[in-house]
């Protein structure tokens, strides 16, 4: 340690402190200003943070936004600290529509806007532009987050809009919007398709698309986010008896899929993706019946040995998994998020 240069060991200091301690260590002296904002600085304490302990969970009501801490020992939240949007809102009209790295994307209810978002920071960046790129149309758009190879954070836009899809991708690097083909079947366009948003794993970004009515068709749609080319792969081949969703979650850089399906009852598999195929980890029992307006309010589900079913209000109920525990907590969104979302605090940046 003796050997090391002094600037070395400040830089590995620093990547390891919370989000917040990196904001105010800024204000130190101009030359730990300038480390603390080069992107190789921001990449590696990112890389850093995305631990258990450093998520967070953001929750929005009708008069509140929140965010509370996820205690480990108990598999439940924390005392909250209410949190003021930076942007201008009627109502608390934000959906949550994605998140990756501390980022949200999110949208303006009222105006169709779509931002990203650093709850941690606060700083957000508008993506909406005067040629109608950037504006978000619920049940009709999907979204993904993602970064690519050369570490520039985009995000995937997929609208529906009379019969034509279009696809857009933003670049941060950039600041702009560009249109890339996909030619899919022309059914996926209908309403009748729910896009989930989509799920980051590998360099891919995962969305299902599912029929909205008993026996319909679902599937699994692929975005390469370097060759930015789609393809489609099969749906875990699960009962199509009753209502079927699947929830992507990106599990130490595998894919899984939480696969429910029934009507008054819900049976969940838990099913992981090898190559182009889905592979079975664990069946759960039965879930208990849920009243349609708690389901709807469900935010995420927080794996760690057990499986632990969260409303904003905090614990539902736990589903105990005969599986090697994860390390980590892992968080999936439920009927995209739009309540509440799972980040981690971070210092990247929306804008460069």
């Amino acid at each position: 340690m003796a050997d090391l240069p002094t600037h070395t060991i400040v830089f590995e200091i620093l990547t390891r402190l919370p989000a917040k301690d990196v904001g105010r260590s800024k204000s130190v002296c101009k030359q730990w200003y300038a480390l603390l904002s080069t992107q190789d600085f921001v990449r590696i304490h990112c890389s850093r943070s995305v631990v258990s302990s450093n998520q967070r969970v953001l929750l929005i009501d009708d008069l509140t936004c929140s965010v509370r801490p996820i205690i480990s020992n108990n598999n439940d939240y924390g005392p909250s600290s209410i949190v003021t949007f930076p942007f201008h809102h009627q109502n608390n009209d934000v959906s949550i529509l994605s998140h990756l790295n501390g980022l949200l994307c999110v949208c303006l209810n009222h105006t169709y806007e779509l931002l990203l978002w650093n709850p941690t920071t606060t700083a957000f960046k508008r993506l909406s532009t005067p040629d109608f790129h950037g504006f978000y149309i619920n049940n009709l758009d999907a979204i993904g987050l993602y970064v690519d190879a050369d570490d520039d954070y985009k995000v995937l836009h997929i609208k529906r809009r009379s019969g034509v899809l279009g696809v857009y991708v933003y670049s941060r690097e950039v600041d702009s919007w560009r249109n890339i083909p996909f030619i899919t079947r022309q059914e996926y366009l209908s309403p009748h398709f729910n896009w989930s948003a989509g799920t980051f794993c590998g360099g891919t970004l995962y969305f299902t698309v599912c029929e909205c009515w008993i026996g319909g068709t679902n599937v699994v749609i692929c975005f390469d986010v370097n060759s930015e080319q789609f393809k489609e792969i099969s749906f875990p081949p699960v009962p199509s008896n009753g209502m079927v969703q699947g929830v992507l979650v990106n599990v130490k850089n595998v894919l899984h899929m939480f696969a429910s399906t029934g009507m008054f009852e819900m049976t969940i598999d838990l099913w992981t993706l090898q190559g182009d195929y889905w592979i079975k980890v664990l069946s759960c029992p039965p879930i208990p019946p849920i009243s349609l307006s708690l389901w709807c309010d469900i935010t995420h589900y927080v794996t760690n040995g057990n499986w632990f079913v969260m409303t904003k209000l905090g614990k539902l109920f736990t589903i105990e998994m005969d599986m090697k525990p994860f390390e980590c907590f892992y968080l999936v969104s439920w009927f995209r998020g739009f309540k509440g979302a799972v980040f981690v605090q971070t210092i990247v940046s929306p804008s460069i």
